[in-house]
């Protein structure tokens, strides 16, 4: 499995105890995340690789892959209340998922389902 992680700054915390959580069934997962977002699961002692930072093009990064064929699926939590700068940078990664079929998840429960699923293959 080939795996993105990306959260919001309000969101950070809620993404690194839902990799915790599962951490069983992600070990063997290769996962790339945004930077800020990466450094949080490292210091959780996840392993992980850091791209930059969503802002800096992170999810930019991350879209790329998507577009090249090397994610298998995309956990993005997402904070529905604050304002993002990048969010262009979202909504093209949003969209590539869908043009590659790539399955994205917004918030924990979407993202037990797909991790569910996916671990049922």
């Amino acid at each position: 499995m080939r795996l993105a992680v990306i959260a919001h700054d309000g969101k950070k915390a809620e993404m690194v105890a839902f990799l915790l959580e599962n951490k069983d069934r992600i070990m063997s997962a290769k996962i790339v995340a945004t930077g800020t977002t990466g450094s949080h699961a490292e210091k959780a002692g996840l392993k992980v690789k850091k791209l930059l930072s969503g802002p800096m093009g992170g999810d930019a990064q991350i879209a790329t892959m998507v577009a090249e064929g090397k994610l298998d699926l995309i956990f993005f939590f997402r904070d529905p209340q604050g304002k993002h700068p990048h969010e262009p940078d979202i909504q093209m990664l949003m969209r590539l998922c869908d043009v590659h079929n790539i399955p994205f998840a917004t918030n924990p429960s979407g993202a037990q389902l797909l991790l569910n699923g996916w671990s049922a293959n």
